[in-house]
């Protein structure tokens, strides 16, 4: 195991294997316990799916595989099947500290730049001293 990356153990994959989609065609899906890894772990740093270590395999794969499955409601199904197994709170704790606003929320509209007031943008004699 590689320190700084997540992976899934034994018992946390075997939880999560009979939840996940068996209806593929085409080409065999790539090793599960490996992308979904990768995936979390993209999801807990915070990163961008570019960023992704190698281990994980193609980030490409890991972003598709996570976009696919959002969008067939798999992860939703996953996490409601795992919070209704209960378990320490610890465990089935959602933590918002890791939500981040994007960059441009920080002043609204238009980004924080300065504005002059509507007093002095008529024209009008300043109320305050200088």
């Amino acid at each position: 195991m590689i320190r700084d990356h997540f992976w899934l153990n034994d018992e946390q994959f075997a939880r999560l294997e009979p939840l996940l989609p068996t209806d593929t065609r085409g080409k065999p899906r790539v090793d599960d316990r490996r992308v979904i890894s990768g995936i979390i772990h993209v999801l807990k740093s915070g990163g961008r799916w570019a960023d992704a270590p190698e281990v994980y395999g193609p980030r490409k794969t890991l972003y598709n595989r996570f976009v696919r499955w959002a969008a067939k409601g798999v992860w939703t199904d996953i996490f409601h099947a795992l919070a209704s197994a209960g378990g320490p709170p610890a465990q089935v704790l959602i933590d918002s500290s890791a939500v981040k606003a994007h960059r441009c929320a920080s002043g609204g509209k238009g980004g924080s730049a300065r504005r002059r007031s509507a007093a002095h943008a008529a024209g009008e004699r300043q109320r305050s001293m200088p």
